[in-house]
């Protein structure tokens, strides 16, 4: 509790001289979107969003210039599931693809020797061809549409790539969930995407901000939707000297903790944001939005650009490049917590006087679809975006529906999370197992670090609560974890084990080395040296 209000005067500390006045409804019959997600971005990792160890500036002024969404979520806590929500405006047991592409299910999962209880489900692996989705809707009504970045929700093969789906151009998207073909800096090797020679070094970051601004100021007299998908700040994080020097020192300022680990359930969780690699890897993310901002402004296009922020899931405190932490928030990406599920979350509308407006409804990555439909004057399609509201009438100061939020992941994480189903209602959250077919019961009013399981102590709500999900699911004919007849107990305990005694300490390692003084990564920084870009 003690967190959260520190949280909470940080962030009205942040946002003092940002009075709300009424809002105006729009005179922009047909404004033009610019949709923001940067990938694996937790709640946290922002300053607006009260880390004082990575720098924003240019987001955190978008974010003081609209409205934050202190309950946004993401509809999965792990990246392509919730990336087809934003464009599809569903949860993911009724879309189906409820895992990352490309992840093992069934008996190909038991070779990954995670000698898990469950063997996960088959899923849905590419964006529905059914669906109308949000370009395609724009498209409708005589929007230009263009894609940067990533996609990773179907390939060329199964003619599911962004052009199959609504977007007139796509810049850099397929089926890879990360720049593992060139990393952060030029060339990046990408199928869908020119290298020129001019761009040796840049970041992939600021590439595909300048191929949004390009689309930008081609467009700029017509109506568009740019849609800017961040491959970063995805492992495997990279990022120039400069930067890394910058933040190095900044966390030899603030002081370098002895051990940097924790044990969660599964793995170990990394306990401070002191990470100099991921935090150049996030401003470099705030560089590029700076430009494409400043291309709205140059071209006279601020005024009547709506613009989105958040991201797909959590910020990664287990698995993959154990890179940062949620500080008030318990987990990371992948994981069943709100460090999970909850995202920075923002909404500018130019016409509104907004100044930075705190809203705590609890609101998902589903009704962004509906929002910008309803924003702009288009037509909502409830038969399409069946879970997500428009929040509009939020952003105008009243109210919408109270209902509940609703997860489902059948499958087991690479950062530790399990098979579970959840919903949320009011500051309820229940959280069901299905491993063991138990719940949990957090009250995130006074403990949003979800500490303590008051399930026992609420017996009637929780029973309400478990009832409700479960018919929901059952409505969503979804699909679920089956018991592995070969499970090994003992195997599961010595992989937990290992996690601890093994992994662990090179983790501790790792993080000390790349705090030294003297650390460099490889000769030319991941190809950064040629220009600080």
């Amino acid at each position: 509790m003690k967190n959260q209000l520190l949280f909470v005067m940080l962030i009205t500390i942040i946002l003092t001289a940002c009075k709300n006045e009424s809002p105006q409804e729009t005179k922009v019959s047909k404004p033009n979107i610019l949709f923001i997600v940067v990938d694996d971005l937790g709640y946290a990792d922002l300053s607006v969003m009260g880390s004082n160890f990575y720098e924003t500036p240019n987001i955190d002024a978008l974010a003081k210039a609209g409205h934050i969404f202190t309950n946004g979520y993401a509809t999965c806590a792990v990246c392509s599931p919730s990336r087809a929500s934003l464009l599809n405006g569903q949860f993911t047991a009724r879309h189906g693809l409820t895992q990352f592409e490309g992840a093992p299910y069934g008996l190909e999962w038991k070779k990954k020797n995670r000698h898990t209880k469950l063997l996960p489900p088959n899923y849905k692996h590419h964006l529905s061809h059914s669906d109308i989705t949000l370009p395609e809707a724009l498209k409708e009504q005589g929007y230009a549409t263009f894609f940067a970045g990533k996609w990773h929700l179907g390939s060329e093969q199964q003619h599911s790539l962004p052009t199959d789906h609504g977007f007139d151009i796509n810049k850099g998207g397929y089926e890879r969930g990360g720049p593992y073909s060139g990393g952060y800096f030029s060339p990046f090797n990408n199928p869908y995407l020119e290298d020129y020679e001019d761009e040796k070094g840049m970041s992939f970051s600021m590439k595909l901000a300048k191929e949004t601004s390009k689309f930008i100021e081609k467009n700029k007299d017509t109506t568009f939707l740019a849609y800017l998908s961040f491959y970063a700040v995805h492992s495997p994080i990279q990022t120039t000297k400069e930067k890394w020097s910058k933040y190095r020192n900044k966390a030899e300022k603030i002081g370098i903790a002895e051990k940097g680990f924790e044990m969660e359930r599964i793995l170990p969780a990394r306990k401070y944001q002191d990470n100099p690699v991921y935090a150049g890897l996030i401003e470099q993310v705030d560089d590029a939005i700076g430009v494409v901002l400043k291309t709205l402004k140059e071209n006279n296009l601020d005024k009547n650009t709506i613009v989105v922020f958040t991201s797909d899931n959590g910020g990664v405190t287990s698995g993959d490049a154990f890179a940062t932490n949620q500080l008030i928030l318990r987990g990371g990406k992948g994981y069943q917590w709100e460090g999970g599920l909850r995202v920075p979350y923002f909404i500018y509308v130019p016409w509104l006087e907004q100044n930075g407006t705190l809203i705590e409804t609890p609101v998902s990555g589903a009704d962004l679809y509906p929002t910008l439909l309803d924003l702009a004057n288009i037509p909502l399609k409830p038969e399409q975006h069946a879970d997500g509201l428009s929040l509009k009438p939020l952003l105008n100061g009243k109210d919408i529906e109270n209902r509940p939020l609703f997860w489902h992941y059948p499958h087991y994480g690479n950062q530790g999370g399990e098979p579970v189903s959840i919903i949320r209602k009011d500051n309820w959250k229940l959280i069901h197992y299905w491993e063991d077919n138990h719940v949990e019961l957090y009250d995130l009013n006074s403990d949003l670090k979800e500490n303590s399981d008051v399930s026992t102590q609420n017996e009637e709500k929780t029973q309400a609560m478990h009832h409700e999900l479960i018919a929901w699911l059952k409505s969503m004919n979804t699909q679920y974890a089956n018991q592995d007849p070969e499970w090994d107990a003992l195997a599961r305990k010595k992989r937990l084990e290992n996690n601890r005694t093994t992994l662990m300490p090179k983790l501790e390692k790792s993080r000390m080395q790349m705090l030294s003084p003297e650390w460099q990564p490889n000769a030319d920084w991941w190809g950064s040296k040629i220009t600080n870009n």
